[in-house]
């Protein structure tokens, strides 16, 4: 990995690991703070499954194993020549929040969540700076593929 991803990955880990840190140590499992009200809130909780709670109190060892796998995919498509530079960044991003969200689940048996949002009526599931970073990495890797077959066709 290049010096730059490198400490971008390492970033990533670190705000998402101190705000979660932050949160189960100031907070009571289920309290939240109203920031804009009927709209944003800190509410702490406790994801024992996967992305939206999918397979909540699912086993442990599933989440790792399908965790791992994923890690090899996207490190061996960093590797690849196929990734763009672009595509390197979305790949850094995703391996940031895939790791940060796994040391959770090895340290705590869950994950921590806390960034919750009541969007038109439709209340989001809560999630974490991890599945933001997840999020971007993956809508800037679609972006690079997009590009990618922009350029092919031009040609």
């Amino acid at each position: 990995m290049k010096r730059k991803h490198i400490v971008a990955f390492i970033l990533i880990l670190i705000i998402d690991q101190l705000t979660k840190l932050a949160i189960s140590s100031n907070m009571q499992l289920f309290d939240s703070i109203d920031i804009i009200s009927g709209f944003f809130s800190i509410t702490y909780v406790q994801n024992t499954g996967a992305a939206w709670s999918i397979m909540e109190g699912g086993s442990m060892a599933v989440f790792y194993v399908i965790t791992l796998v994923a890690l090899v995919i996207m490190i061996s498509y960093y590797r690849s020549s196929e990734c763009d530079a672009l595509g390197k960044w979305g790949i850094v991003m995703m391996m940031g929040g895939t790791i940060g969200n796994f040391i959770d689940r090895l340290r705590l048996q869950y994950v921590v969540d806390f960034l919750s949002f009541d969007i038109f009526g439709y209340d989001f599931p809560i999630f974490n700076v991890a599945d933001i970073f997840l999020c971007l990495g993956v809508g800037i890797l679609i972006l690079s593929f997009i590009l990618e077959g922009v350029k092919k066709n031009e040609a």
